[in-house]
């Protein structure tokens, strides 16, 4: 495939990739995919049938068994040169992204990398899938060991605002294992994904071991309702994450669901304040307040209150809003209409219940962007904890300002939320750093540290409303909700 020299205005109508094929739906049903800067649409996704969906589902089914029969070192081997691939095609994938998500250029070089650290680990799949045995184990005589061994077809679900790097937490360790898989990406963002097939399709997958299949709930309900599909894997808002797991594990299926978010992050009197501000900047603003690790609420501790307010309004103020291709630009639009009047409906609230807007993006004009979908950084200061704005997510570039007296305050608000995905607290004391650490009740915890992504050999974790299921994506825990322990037990005589 040839490297691009510039922008595509327009993809035209995109094809699912089943069993190593690019094949036309035959639904006739397609939505416009729109550039959430320009407002101008770039191509068309198809709305696949549950006709369709089950012909990749058993398309992946067929392939299975000799795909699992692979040695684990030869299936690693290509994921190898699709790591090699991606190399190549490492800016492509990111100018794409910007188009159809809306991010910085920056932003979209950082989940590439992201992205391609998920084929890196997947590839020590030698080595993370090895088992475990005793001799002697039960008796003289008898030795006892567990197999780890893959189970056949999984399938995921995908959000919109990571379109290159959440399909990647999941697929590259269902089939480094020994599965096959089918993803569905986000109706609002299937380019990235239909970019980045093409490159797995270059890296020698054999047909049916990866398949994309376009479209809405017909093909998501195909997946979680099919016999043959062992698992479902899915990241979005918790009511939808609710529906998929209980769909799933009603029809006997492995599953895990990422939710929604509301992440606090806690100043405490001591914080390095310059340095605490910059590194919060991201974690506010960073993909326009579109993600689940996104810092929502900022809880100042005591005294800190007034210089940290200040120097944030300051740093704010300097965001430059634009089109994402522009390497000047810090912020892009977020993904629709329909996203920035909810977003915009959340700051009124805000202000109705008696908070201060300090910083107001909900009028931002980005000159030669009319169209676009933009929110600028706002500020929100006296918010307290019963307000809206402070409880749901917002998933803008919004900053909820709030002032406690005490860590202890702190975590009780942390905890009377009924997500779990994400808090980090700033400070010098090492004391209060474990502290926060060992009673905070989410599962990424940040010391000084804003943006809790773990890397791609760790799992992406989260608490209570925040996730679904036993094991995260990424790293071990991929690993093993992809496979299941097969004891063996054995005696010669």
């Amino acid at each position: 495939m040839a490297l691009l020299t510039e922008v595509k205005k327009d993809y035209g109508k995109l094809k699912n990739y089943v069993n190593g094929e690019w094949i036309d739906s035959t639904s006739g049903k397609y939505i416009d995919i729109e550039n959430p800067t320009t407002g101008e649409v770039i191509g068309q996704v198809p709305m696949s049938s549950v006709d369709e969906t089950k012909a990749a589902i058993e398309a992946a089914n067929e392939a299975w068994w000799a795909w699992r029969e692979t040695p684990p070192i030869t299936r690693a081997r290509v994921f190898f040169k699709l790591k090699e691939i991606m190399e190549q095609h490492f800016e492509n994938i990111a100018r794409i992204m910007v188009q159809e998500q809306g991010k910085t250029i920056d932003e979209a070089r950082g989940e590439t990398r992201r992205t391609i650290e998920n084929v890196e680990t997947a590839a020590g799949i030698p080595s993370l899938m090895m088992g475990y045995g005793l001799e002697d184990g039960g008796a003289e005589g008898i030795d006892e060991e567990a197999v780890i061994s893959p189970l056949g077809v999984f399938g995921a679900v995908c959000p919109f605002n990571f379109p290159a790097m959440i399909p990647y937490w999941f697929w590259p360790y269902a089939v480094a294992t020994g599965n096959t898989y089918i993803i569905k990406p986000s109706s609002q963002v299937p380019l990235t994904q239909n970019y980045l097939t093409q490159l797995v399709d270059q890296a020698g997958f054999p047909p049916g071991v990866l398949n994309i299949v376009n479209g809405s709930h017909e093909v998501s309900d195909t997946l979680m309702e099919h016999p043959k599909v062992k698992g479902i894997s899915f990241v979005g808002s918790t009511p939808i994450a609710k529906y998929i797991y209980k769909k799933s594990a009603e029809n006997g299926k492995r599953v895990q669901a990422q939710g929604g978010a509301k992440n606090s992050l806690v100043v405490m009197p001591d914080a390095v304040l310059d340095r605490t501000v910059s590194n919060m900047l991201a974690s506010f603003y960073g993909c326009a307040g579109q993600r689940c690790l996104a810092g929502s609420n900022l809880v100042a501790i005591g005294d800190v209150a007034e210089p940290l307010l200040k120097s944030l309004v300051e740093r704010s103020k300097k965001i430059k809003v634009g089109y994402g291709l522009d390497e000047s630009v810090n912020m892009g639009p977020v993904i629709s209409a329909k996203a920035k009047k909810k977003v915009i409906e959340y700051i009124d609230g805000a202000e109705k219940e008696g908070a201060k807007v300090l910083l107001d993006g909900r009028k931002i004009r980005v000159p030669g962007y009319e169209k676009g979908h933009f929110v600028g950084p706002t500020v929100i200061d006296g918010v307290t904890p019963d307000m809206k704005i402070a409880k749901e997510e917002v998933f803008g570039p919004v900053v909820g300002y709030m002032r406690m007296n005490s860590l202890d305050e702190a975590l009780d608000f942390i905890h009377s939320s009924p997500f779990g995905n994400a808090a980090s607290i700033y400070t010098q004391s090492g004391k209060l750093a474990r502290e926060f650490r060992y009673r905070c009740q989410v599962g990424n915890v940040g010391i000084n540290v804003g943006l809790v992504a773990a890397m791609a050999y760790f799992p992406f974790a989260g608490y209570k409303d925040s996730f679904f299921g036993d094991l995260h994506g990424q790293g071990q825990d991929a690993v093993k909700f992809f496979t299941d322990r097969k004891v063996v037990i054995t005696r010669w005589f």
